[in-house]
C-alpha cells in the first residue's frame, strides 16, 4: 500500500509544517489518535520516539513511531515499530503561492501473510480517512490567528 493525499491550507509553511508536525497535536486533527506519549525527550529530531494509542474499524491499537527523517519546515518520515503491519508516515510541505500551503501526506505499509488480498481495501479506506483528517487540520489552522 502507498497512499498519498494533498491540501492546500491558507496558512504560511512554517506554521502548518510546526503545528502538524507537534505528537501532542495529533489527536486534535486525528481523531483516531486516543494518547500520545513521548520516549525520548522533545523536541522532535531524528531518532525521536513517540508511542500512539489509537482506535481504527473497531480496534485498539498500540504503535511506536520513530522519526526517520526530519527536515523542518520541509519533510518528516516516521516509521512505526511494532503494532499490527509495518508502516511509514511522511509529511512533506511546500508553499503554493500567496502565503499558502500545501501539506501532502502519505502512508506506505506492508502486510504479511494472507493481508496482500486486503491491501486495495486497506489502501482505499486509509486514503479516504487521511483525506478527512487534512480536511481537519485545514480548518483548524485556518480558524487559529
Amino acid at each position: 500500500m502507498d497512499v498519498w493525499t494533498e491540501i492546500t491550507i491558507r496558512r504560511g509553511r512554517q506554521q502548518v509544517a510546526d503545528w502538524s508536525a507537534d505528537p501532542a497535536r495529533a489527536p486534535l486533527w486525528y481523531p483516531r489518535i486516543k494518547r500520545v506519549e513521548w520516549l525520548t525527550s522533545p523536541p522532535l529530531t531524528v531518532g525521536s520516539r513517540v508511542r500512539f494509542s489509537a482506535e481504527f474499524l473497531r480496534r485498539q491499537l498500540e504503535y511506536t513511531y520513530e522519526i526517520v527523517e526530519y527536515v523542518p519546515g520541509e519533510r518528516l518520515v516516521m516509521r512505526a515499530s511494532g503494532g499490527p503491519f509495518p508502516m511509514e508516515t511522511t509529511y512533506e510541505w511546500s508553499d503554493a503561492g500567496g502565503g499558502f500551503t500545501r501539506m501532502r501526506l502519505g502512508n506506505r505499509g506492508s502486510s504479511s501473510g494472507l493481508g496482500w488480498l486486503l491491501a486495495p481495501m486497506m489502501g482505499a479506506m486509509v486514503r479516504r480517512e487521511n483525506r478527512k483528517d487534512l480536511r481537519r487540520l485545514k480548518a483548524i489552522l485556518e480558524l487559529r490567528r
